[in-house]
């Protein structure tokens, strides 16, 4: 008798409440009826990390096809991926759920499937919807699939083509009408602020009810982060000592009214490395939140308009403080590369893209470095990490601080469950994966956990409230700014702020 092979990368299984809903033909177990066929009754060794065999599945219906000619998965991107596997354990979903068709080369297999005629189904879009777009399938793929350009893709395909049910509709369409502009944020802050200080936030979390009645409020509410005093960043700030260039700061949308102490220390940060910054008033969203979910049209305008604003401006480089946004900015080359007008023009302004850590490693450090002692752990947001390819960047900044003991985090690479608005839309798996990433945050032991994008922060924050724990939370930058200000470990934050805003009893470290 062979010895049975054994999968020396064996993938978590999860519990049976993250498993996404089995859509239509399962019954009220989830089980499927007998003799339904539906495109996701896959029979593969999924699971199996190296395996090439081809995936098997049963007869597939016939109808109008899944995609439109504009813009529809690349064929010789599809092509590429040989369904080797290696995508598999660095998948958030695939790790949840264990379902190949919650996998990148299932999806891609779907891809493939409406590129030859199949139509789009609700289950092929409950499939697509699932992905959170973290790109962790890019860093792992040894075959270099551009998994970001086809679900990209796939995405504005469902949103033109895909009725969603009213109540999902509805959702989105509340979403995209208020995180994109930032004056509407600005006009949430006020009612916020003083609904965290009567501390009937805290009083909703502990007793779970908002969680019973509706988990997407629940997420909502929760992911709030604890409002001070708005900042504002100057029009311009003037370089300290030696001028070493002009850059441009996004200022952003949720960055902006939400974490306004990012924008001003990123700020202070550039100046005190010899950069003018120029920061209009009023620029608008960059389009990132937009691109990322399928609103290809919504997207291209915000770009347009984030263009034309900073080619008024005479700057080297457009600095960014969110990863979400900097990988989206990045690709405005291929964003606008169809339109004839501004595709030469967005190329360019990709080119000037940097995240705030790229371009400070890039030029060198000339700002004294005071000490600041204390232990982090570092979290690579998604898009920086995977989307951007920016992970010693930071990490090259953050040991340059004396005192400053750095901490990685266990399964870094998985996502912490934000993703954009996937903690909004996707309340339950967000949830899960928030916890594990809270976990394993504690359990460094770090007093104050790092990271570079504002949803990462508010996503972390709630877990870690959730878990009971204690740990203070800050950008990359904010961190920089503290020790080049020679400011004490206390400035960046009190362990678990969400809880000392709600009054609650702090816990220790697990």
């Amino acid at each position: 008798m062979a010895d049975e092979e054994v999968d020396p990368y064996p993938v978590p299984r999860p519990s049976a409440t993250s498993r996404p809903d089995p859509g239509p033909g399962a019954d009220a177990s989830g089980e499927r009826e007998a003799g339904h066929v539906e495109r996701d009754l896959v029979s593969s060794p999924a699971g199996t990390l190296g395996t090439d065999a081809p995936l098997s599945i049963g007869p597939l219906p016939k109808g109008p096809g899944a995609f439109d000619d504009h813009r529809p998965p690349a064929a010789e991107l599809v092509a590429d991926c040989v369904h080797c596997g290696f995508c598999l354990p660095a998948c958030p979903t695939y790790v949840l759920w264990g379902e190949e068709m919650d996998s990148p080369r299932g999806r891609i297999y779907l891809m493939n499937e409406g590129l030859g005629g199949e139509p789009m189904t609700d289950s092929m879009v409950g499939h697509i919807d699932a992905c959170l777009g973290c790109m962790a399938c890019v860093t792992a793929c040894p075959s270099g699939v551009q998994y970001d350009r086809l679900i990209e893709a796939t995405r504005a395909q469902v949103e033109r083509r895909h009725r969603r049910p009213p109540a999902d509709r509805a959702l989105r369409e509340a979403i995209f009408a208020l995180f994109p502009y930032p004056r509407r944020l600005r006009l949430m802050r006020g009612p916020l602020r003083l609904y965290q200080r009567t501390g009937i936030s805290g009083r909703l979390r502990k007793s779970a009810a908002l969680q019973r009645i509706s988990p997407t409020l629940a997420a909502m509410e929760s992911l709030a982060p604890p409002l001070g005093k708005p900042e504002r960043v100057p029009e311009r700030t003037a370089a300290q000592g030696h001028r070493r260039g002009t850059v441009g700061l996004l200022l952003g949308c949720v960055q902006r009214e939400f974490f306004p102490g990012v924008n001003t220390a990123t700020a202070r940060v550039l100046s005190a490395e010899g950069f003018d910054v120029i920061a209009p008033p009023s620029q608008g969203c960059c389009g990132a939140l937009s691109s990322h979910n399928g609103r290809e049209e919504e997207a291209q305008r915000f770009a347009r308009a984030f263009i034309e604003q900073f080619e008024r401006t005479d700057v080297e480089h457009v600095v960014v403080n969110s990863a979400g946004c900097g990988s989206a900015m990045k690709d405005y080359v291929h964003l606008l590369s169809d339109d004839p007008e501004w595709a030469a023009r967005a190329a360019a302004m990709s080119a000037k893209i940097r995240d705030v850590s790229e371009i400070l490693a890039e030029v060198g450090a000339v700002a004294t470095r005071h000490p600041l002692d204390v232990t982090i752990a570092y979290h690579d947001a998604c898009h920086l990490g995977h989307a951007q390819g920016i992970r010693a960047q930071p990490r090259e900044l953050l040991h340059g601080i004396p005192g400053l003991e750095l901490r990685e985090i266990a399964d870094g690479d998985i996502c912490c469950g934000s993703a954009g608005v996937y903690n909004i839309l996707n309340p339950e798996p967000a949830r899960e994966l928030g916890d594990l990433k809270a976990r394993n945050v504690l359990a460094t032991g770090a007093e104050l956990l790092v990271t570079a994008n504002p949803g990462c922060l508010m996503q972390v924050a709630s877990s870690i409230e959730r878990a009971g724990g204690r740990v203070a939370l800050a950008h990359t930058v904010e961190v920089l700014d503290a020790s080049i200000r020679g400011l004490p470990p206390a400035s960046l934050g009190v362990p678990n702020p969400r809880a000392a805003a709600d009054g609650a009893a702090l816990q220790p470290n697990p």
